[in-house]
């Protein structure tokens, strides 16, 4: 009997695709993706080569999708962070989608969450100052058609992580 499931996961939990060597690379890599390959080949215990072809192998199957720098927004003069939980009147695909797309082309808008319960979407924001807050409010978010009620939420602190718990299970 296979230990291959249905949704392509085996039983350690890792895509069919990936070995732990693969998940101590993303690992790696997701806590600094500023090491080089002979960096990383030396941490995992792999030839420089292989370590490379590894990783070519998992941006052409995009599960690295990217490497972000980390800024400071208070370095940037963002005083603040928020949440918009946001509530649809209308809630059919194209609609959602439409919304979600013009959403994150505002410049101050981080993340944008379509989400279960009470609220349709979240939406984090990062804004000079409380007066930057509600006309970020009133001109993107309370005028859009569709949108029938906003609650806002001011960020005091946040902690994150960047590697997935996953992956540090099984790294």
């Amino acid at each position: 009997m296979s230990d291959e499931r249905p949704n392509g996961l085996r039983d350690n939990r890792l895509p069919a695709s990936l070995d732990r060597t693969d998940a101590a690379i993303l690992g790696l890599l997701q806590n600094n993706a500023r090491l080089s390959v002979k960096e990383i080949a030396a941490e995992i215990g792999l030839a420089p080569s292989s370590t490379h072809e590894r990783i070519r192998r998992m941006r052409d199957a995009d599960i690295l999708r990217g490497a972000h720098a980390e800024v400071d927004p208070k370095a940037l003069g963002i005083g603040l962070e928020a949440l918009l939980m946001i509530e649809l009147s209308k809630h059919r695909r194209s609609t959602v989608d439409s919304f979600l797309d013009e959403v994150v082309k505002v410049p101050e808008v981080r993340f944008a969450y379509l989400v279960t319960g009470r609220h349709d979407l979240i939406v984090h924001v990062v804004v000079r100052d409380t007066r930057h807050l509600k006309d970020l409010a009133l001109d993107h978010f309370t005028n859009r058609p569709g949108v029938t009620r906003i609650e806002t939420s001011i960020i005091f602190e946040a902690r994150h992580r960047h590697e997935l718990p996953l992956l540090r299970q099984i790294g």
